[in-house]
């Protein structure tokens, strides 16, 4: 695996930091994979108003990570 300068490790820790998906430059170096991951969940119909969802990821060694955020169902946006 090539080396990281230490802007490039700098920036990797921002996208972190910050929550946000690594650019793919990144993600295949580090991940040496180019596979993308597709979730699929059963469709469920929410009556309208603000809700709250959640979000679950539990990885392959036992590491899992939640995430909860307000929606509005239905009306104007």
């Amino acid at each position: 695996m090539p080396r990281l300068t230490e802007q490039e490790q700098q920036e990797i820790i921002r996208f972190i930091e910050a929550y946000k998906p690594l650019p793919d430059k990144y993600r295949f170096l580090l991940f040496d994979d180019k596979r993308e991951v597709e979730l699929v969940s059963v469709a469920y119909e929410c009556p309208l108003g603000r809700r709250k969802i959640a979000v679950k990821v539990v990885d392959i060694f036992g590491n899992d990570t939640m995430n909860i955020v307000e929606v509005t169902v239905g009306g104007k946006i």
